[in-house]
């Protein structure tokens, strides 16, 4: 029988601390480490040596790095994956909802944005206060948490959404109105990440750094708390957790996390407007934290991963339809452009139905059943 458990015979754990490690085993932290010098040096070739592409042999390693649509898509993964992780959070570790996300993304967005343009503050400072700002609004609209859950919860969220997405088509002086607003590139130490390799080396470092950030947050009494909230609220405050503070502060923390992803999001494109932060948006971020699994810090990133993966992977599949003889026929050729966005509700509605428990937790069955104890993290 397969179990998730991946420590290998003779490692014992004696302390809580050894208990609560990222990474189960040293192979794992070196693997892990490997794998990021690899990515940022594979980044960073074709930026120190621009004529690499030309070379036979390397042309075929480093060709992803020049194509801008894999790195787009990478970035994406990125600024997605952070505020999937704020999501999950609040959802997969303490048991709340929240169907407003979109709109704390969106506040981080237009919050870096104006505290650049209004004030002159560095893009690179004006990132962190936009999700500190974005933390703020997430604290205000959370406050119901303390006394509400569940359907009711969800319904405040809701109305939080729709409020924070009118107030970017009013408020012109924070966001430019229907006009929406220029985010200048971010520029650090003279450095001017003003492309699509080195803009993905500084969203790649930040994601990092968010990451470990929360991979703490759960190995800390903050973070077992959020957890007890989560799996029992009586049990929790009769062991004395002030289930007040940490449903509160989850809201915080989440939208702090869709604050940084948000204004990642408006410096990459330079430009940011009220249009693309919906509830459709908000849905895609807790179909990406059904999909790579609740309570997982990783399963974050695995959703991300898929979710900025469907689409692509369904446009092929549309223009391989599209080219069969049959694919010119009125009622496919009809169906064909909706193929994409039904594909997103499918995969959820799949994936609560056979696999529950997301991406993380198939890859945990994995790692058990071949026991791939180097890759156990």
């Amino acid at each position: 029988m397969a179990t998730t458990s991946l420590r290998p015979c003779g490692d014992f754990r004696t302390t809580y601390r050894q208990d609560t490690t990222i990474f189960d085993t040293r192979n794992s932290r070196w693997a892990m480490l490997l794998f990021l010098v690899a990515l940022y040096g594979m980044v960073l070739v074709p930026i120190l040596a621009p004529g690499v592409e030309e070379a036979p042999v390397l042309s075929t390693v480093f060709s992803p790095f020049y194509n801008a649509q894999y790195l787009s898509l990478a970035i994406q993964a990125c600024y997605w994956g952070i505020a999937a992780l704020g999501l999950n959070i609040l959802v997969g570790f303490t048991g709340q909802i929240s169907l407003g996300h979109a709109a704390f993304f969106g506040i981080g967005a237009f919050g870096s944005a104006y505290f650049n343009n209004t004030f002159g503050i560095p893009v690179i400072l004006s990132i962190p206060l936009a999700g500190l700002l974005a933390a703020a609004v997430g604290l205000l609209f959370g406050s119901p948490a303390a006394r509400i859950k569940g359907l009711y919860l969800a319904i405040a969220t809701l109305a939080a959404q729709f409020i924070i997405e009118d107030l970017f088509i009013r408020m012109d002086w924070f966001t430019g109105g229907s006009y929406g607003s220029l985010a200048n590139s971010i520029e650090l130490f003279g450095l001017t990440f003003d492309t699509d390799a080195k803009f993905f080396l500084f969203a790649l470092t930040i994601t990092i750094i968010m990451y470990v950030a929360a991979s703490n947050l759960m190995r800390t009494r903050d973070g077992r708390a959020f957890v007890a909230v989560r799996d029992h609220y009586l049990s929790a405050e009769v062991m004395g957790i002030n289930l007040t503070k940490y449903r509160v502060l989850s809201f915080g923390i989440s939208s702090f996390y869709a604050g940084i992803g948000g204004a990642l999001y408006g410096h990459y494109l330079g430009f940011v407007s009220a249009e693309g932060f919906t509830i459709l948006l908000s849905i895609q971020f807790l179909g990406i934290i059904i999909i790579g699994g609740l309570g997982s810090v990783m399963g974050a990133m695995l959703g991300t991963i898929f979710m900025v993966l469907l689409p692509e992977v369904m446009t092929a599949g549309v223009d391989v339809i599209a080219s069969t003889p049959w694919g010119d026929t009125p009622m496919i050729t009809n169906s064909l452009a909706f193929f994409k966005e039904m594909a997103i509700g499918a995969a959820i509605i799949l994936f609560l139905i056979f696999e529950p428990d997301g991406l993380a937790h198939r890859w945990r069955l994995i790692k058990a059943y071949w026991k791939l104890y180097p890759f156990s993290y």
